[in-house]
């Protein structure tokens, strides 16, 4: 028996943010990449997480901020780390920033909302990989910089659940070894 939807999730493998190139998602297509990715469990419908998207020119202007927070940041980065992170957003035609926002309600833990944002990630990297792009959720420094916070005006409740780039695969990225369910899975018992 086949199910596309299962062939997809066994099937599906990030695709490193350094091997994505043009085309990115159309304006259709990112609607419906976005659509899916606010298709997640949310206790209570707080809706605990938004998206910033870097496309274009934004891409490159952010780079700029970066390398301005990473030289203010950290005590030598060198200009070769600089140029690097000028260029970090540059590395996708789409960067799309997903960012936890905790409600405080009785009743819907903390925990609970950060894993939706988690959902929302997860669900961002499988819409794009449906049609066809390749995509990688990853946080690296940036997402943990106070300086970035600044500079993305996240409010005291907001932190980056992580950055999701989206674009064409230049090569199909290689299978590695996934763990073994007999190592993973135990039933419980009382």
């Amino acid at each position: 028996m086949t199910n596309p939807t299962i062939d997809l999730l066994l099937a599906r493998r990030s695709v490193s943010a350094n091997s994505l190139g043009e085309p990115g998602p159309s304006t259709a297509e990112l609607e419906l990449i976005l659509r899916a990715a606010s298709r997640v469990p949310d206790h209570k419908k707080l809706v605990p997480w938004r998206f910033l998207l870097f496309q274009g020119e934004a891409r490159a202007a952010f780079g700029g901020v970066l390398a301005e927070i990473c030289r203010t940041e950290e005590s030598d980065p060198g200009a070769f780390r600089l140029k690097t992170e000028a260029k970090r957003f540059l590395r996708a035609p789409l960067v799309i920033a997903v960012i936890s926002r905790i409600v405080k309600t009785p009743g819907a833990p903390e925990w609970e909302q950060t894993l939706s944002a988690g959902a929302c990630c997860q669900n961002l990297i499988v819409a794009a990989t449906a049609l066809g792009y390749g995509a990688q959720w990853i946080t690296e420094w940036c997402g943990y910089s106070e300086g970035v916070r600044k500079a993305l005006r996240l409010a005291d409740n907001e932190r980056v659940a992580g950055f999701v780039y989206i674009g064409t695969a230049k090569e199909k990225p290689d299978e590695r070894e996934r763990p073994k369910l007999a190592e993973i899975v135990a039933p419980w018992r009382p």
